[in-house]
């Protein structure tokens, strides 16, 4: 996943608009049909949140991330791929990418998810 280091730490009306908030995570991106779609709720240097949603049979394609990355399903189910080792995942469940290491996803059903990108190396 890319980003644009320059806009880093800065607040835009669509993330400041959330704060102070209690947040039903699964209810701030909606489905749409044939594709994924995506609303980023956080996006600072040490990492950023975005929730995704993913209409049936679509998915991300086996690539690597310079980053740890946690995943939790927000709603429906799907597959995920992690070194060629499958996983099925449900509403609940949460699962790490590791940094540099191979994973892919596909789902289901529709499903929502929360990916939380940690981009600081510990030390």
């Amino acid at each position: 996943m890319e980003y644009d280091e320059k806009n880093l730490d800065k607040p835009d009306n669509k993330r400041t608009e959330l704060y102070a908030k209690v947040l039903h995570l699964k209810d701030l991106v909606s489905y749409q049909d044939g594709t994924v779609a995506s609303r980023m709720i956080v996006n600072t240097k040490a990492g950023s949140i975005t929730l995704f949603s993913f209409d049936e049979d679509e998915g991300l394609s086996e690539h690597t991330a310079p980053f740890d990355a946690v995943v939790t399903i927000l709603d429906g189910e799907c597959e995920v791929w992690i070194s060629g080792v499958i996983h099925q995942l449900i509403e609940g469940d949460t699962i790490i990418f590791p940094a540099n290491v191979p994973h892919a996803l596909r789902a289901g059903t529709r499903f929502k998810m929360s990916l939380t990108m940690i981009r600081e190396k510990e030390t």
